[in-house]
């Protein structure tokens, strides 16, 4: 009776071993099969054999490979075999290769193989999902399966803010031939925004639903940035890495908007955060506003002072409201409400 097994070799090549039973378990023969890894829409795992085999070859030209996604700490590919289903693989899957870019609901991995020509070829997984932050403030790819489920992707290190405000994520790879490693930068493409107290979140691309949402400490509101310190826990580290996220802008007001604070992302138009806020004049002639959030009116624990000058158009109103006293009976109480 033959037993077949596959394995996935360092060239990401799918390879076909046998063995006969009453040989004294000896391998019969090692078969690398040429061809490429695919996804699907629900994100499963398949190989899909390039040289079409003989007909006295009992293997399909396409194998469906499930299991359950998750990345290396060297940032590899790895897929944990359902062997429920299919007992003819090992327990994991690595994916040699690289994460080439990261989107607004996928992250892009290139795998290069080798074929037994010799020849190399490049080839690229969408695996589709949403980002989110862990409960360390990491980042994180939910991978999206079958009825609702989700498998999690977790970039282990830490990230930075880059240029324009971005969100900046950095790996290296070493290669034990060359002995050199190389580096690695991804850039998260989104913007900012304030929804509640102690908490800063930035969301990527619009149409998506992936979004950071970051625990931090306390906000400070200046007239041109705002700044929120947090931790990034990552594992084998006794204390989180500090992380301070300073957003260099200027207030604004804006009709239908009310109080914004303008942000450079360095394409496209400009973004801004909106805010809900009472406000009053100070007996310095500025302008003291309590910041709260746009969605409930909750406070967001941070307080702000702003000179007359960046009133214009709209916000004129509003000044004159404020000066004459006739806000109390518009917007009750001593507040000035968005």
């Amino acid at each position: 009776m033959r037993k077949v097994r596959y394995e996935v070799d360092p060239h990401n090549r799918l390879v076909l071993t046998g063995t006969t039973e009453g040989r004294e378990g000896l391998p019969r023969f090692r078969k690398v099969l040429d061809g490429e890894f695919r996804t699907d829409g629900n994100n499963n795992l398949s190989y899909h054999i390039k040289i079409p085999l003989s007909k006295t070859e009992e293997i399909p030209s396409q194998i469906r490979i499930k299991g359950a996604w998750s990345l290396t700490d060297d940032h590899k590919l790895r897929l944990t075999v359902d062997r429920s289903l299919r007992r003819t693989f090992g327990e994991k899957i690595i994916l040699q290769g690289d994460i080439l870019d990261v989107k607004g609901n996928s992250l892009l991995f290139a795998v290069t193989t080798t074929s037994k020509k010799g020849t190399q070829s490049t080839y690229v997984l969408d695996l589709g999902g949403a980002w989110r932050a862990d409960a360390n403030n990491r980042l994180s790819f939910h991978v999206k399966r079958e009825k609702g489920a989700y498998d999690i992707l977790t970039l282990t290190g830490a990230w930075e803010i880059g240029k324009n405000n971005r969100i900046v994520y950095c790996y290296e790879t070493a290669s034990l031939i060359k002995k050199k490693t190389r580096t690695h930068t991804l850039i998260f493409k989104g913007r900012w925004d304030i929804k509640e107290e102690l908490r800063i979140s930035y969301e990527m691309s619009a149409g998506t639903d992936s979004s950071f949402d970051f625990k931090a400490s306390a906000g400070v509101f200046k007239k041109d940035y705002i700044e929120y310190e947090l931790g990034i826990g990552l594992s084998g580290r006794a204390k989180p890495v500090a992380r301070i996220i300073t957003l260099s802008g200027a207030w604004n007001f804006r009709k239908g908007c009310g109080l914004v604070f303008e942000i450079e992302y360095g394409e496209g138009p400009d973004r801004a955060i909106a805010f809900g806020a009472d406000a009053e004049l100070t007996s310095r002639d500025t302008i003291s506003i309590r910041l709260k959030s746009r969605l409930d009116g909750a406070d967001l624990g941070g307080r702000l002072e702003l000179s007359h000058k960046i009133f214009k158009g709209e916000g004129e109103v509003f000044l004159r409201l404020i000066k004459s006293g006739e806000e109390s009976a518009a917007y009750g109480g001593a507040a000035w409400r968005w």
